[in-house]
């Protein structure tokens, strides 16, 4: 066992209580159970929609969505997002790639959950993100969320890459380009009510097994002011 499996698997403390609920749609009872027992481990509540998803999303408030990634996925995302009460929940997917996760990128989905889904994988990623949906959150907050990111290179190489994280200093990508950590880019990306933006940037560093790579933001460039801006209103819906 690797020591990434070896960590996701490792006992996580139970809350006794509840204190976040989490919308689970579409998804097969095999499914669930796998979820609804990663989500308890960190006091997460789940809670089971059926046909009627995209309307009590309008009316119940939730801290977060796991949506099946298909046909019926956009409506229950337009509904959550258009919601004043579920606007900023943390949108997961089920099923399907980072990729594709893309064509569903201006609601603002946050990660995908691959399938089929195994338990040290499900918990790994809702370790990753429970600080996010319990609002219980560190200074320097990073954000999963999963949105096409445009790269220019010093040299004028220019590819597409998917976003893993963002915060107020920078952003982390994937992408099977040949990248290196100190090379100096220019990245262009969009978040939900941010319009698409260029910032200047530092690759700070590659992971060239995973094909993921970081950027720090410039801080002479002020456009990276505007990420901040959307990171400090995402956090206080």
């Amino acid at each position: 066992m690797d020591k990434a499996s070896a960590t996701a698997v490792s006992p996580v403390p139970t809350s006794k209580k509840a204190s976040a609920r989490v919308a689970l749609v579409d998804i097969k009872e095999s499914a669930r159970n796998v979820l609804s027992e990663c989500f308890r481990q960190f006091g997460i509540e789940t809670t089971v929609f059926g046909a009627d998803a995209a309307e009590r999303l309008k009316k119940e408030k939730f801290e977060a969505c796991v949506v099946k990634l298909g046909p019926t996925a956009q409506a229950v995302m337009e509904s959550a997002r258009t919601s004043p009460s579920n606007s900023r929940l943390v949108l997961y997917g089920l099923g399907g790639t980072a990729q594709e996760a893309l064509s569903y990128s201006k609601y603002g989905i946050n990660a995908v959950f691959q399938e089929p889904l195994e338990r040290p994988a499900v918990l790994k990623m809702v370790r990753a993100t429970q600080m996010l949906v319990l609002h219980e959150l560190r200074r320097y907050v990073r954000i999963p969320v999963i949105t096409e990111v445009s790269v220019v290179t010093n040299d004028n190489r220019r590819f597409t890459a998917t976003s893993v994280e963002i915060s107020s200093g920078g952003i982390s990508a994937h992408s099977a380009q040949d990248i290196s950590p100190g090379q100096p880019i220019e990245v262009s990306f969009a978040l939900l009510t941010l319009p698409r933006i260029w910032v200047r940037g530092n690759v700070s560093w590659r992971n060239v097994s995973a094909k993921t790579f970081g950027v720090r933001f410039d801080n002479q460039d002020e456009r990276r002011l505007k990420v901040k801006e959307w990171i400090d209103a995402y956090l206080e819906g």
